[in-house]
């Protein structure tokens, strides 16, 4: 039961973050909220493998590599979230992260340093980032706006290379799912 309340809240954000972003900020989400929220309900509907985590205990942390574009955004929307028992946090780094120390990658520019460094980091990282090449490049999720709405496109030969079950909602709602 608990899943389908999850899933249905999710449908619902998705549904808002989908609504047209406007140039008061007053009124529409920026962007990069928009993303962040994006980013957290990805955490919740991916399940990775026990691998993925040094400890039991360990946060499901979502790195930012590079150029930070979210802010104070990206802390405050992760601020006490917790995702099948793990807490949800956010980082900034500068170089390849370590195995184990991200679940989530996010680069805002894909790179050849940054293609190299992906991919030794073995199984459970899911790799975010922005633009049809990202994708094209073993990506896995890469967002776009269209129509001033934040969209995001999946290639899930690239998620189940690194062990990572998308759910079918997640899926769903995604605007093109490469195979």
């Amino acid at each position: 039961m608990e899943q389908v309340i999850r899933a249905r809240r999710f449908l619902a954000a998705i549904l808002l973050l989908c609504a047209p972003l406007s140039t008061r900020a007053a009124e529409q989400p920026s962007e990069y909220q928009v993303k962040a929220v994006f980013l957290l309900n990805f955490v919740k509907f991916i399940e990775w493998p026990a691998s993925a985590f040094a400890r039991a205990d360990s946060p499901v942390t979502i790195c930012i590599w590079g150029k930070d574009p979210f802010g104070e955004t990206l802390d405050r929307t992760m601020a006490g979230e917790v995702v099948n028992g793990r807490r949800v946090v956010a980082t900034r780094i500068t170089r390849a992260p370590s195995p184990r120390s991200c679940q989530v990658l996010f680069l805002e520019t894909w790179e050849k340093e940054a293609a190299k460094a992906v991919s030794g980091l073995g199984p459970g990282v899911l790799t975010v980032g922005e633009g049809r090449d990202f994708l094209r490049n073993s990506g896995m999720i890469a967002f776009s706006v269209e129509d001033r709405r934040v969209r995001f496109d999946i290639n899930r030969t690239a998620a189940e290379r690194a062990s990572l079950k998308l759910s079918s909602k997640l899926l769903s709602v995604a605007r093109n799912v490469e195979q």
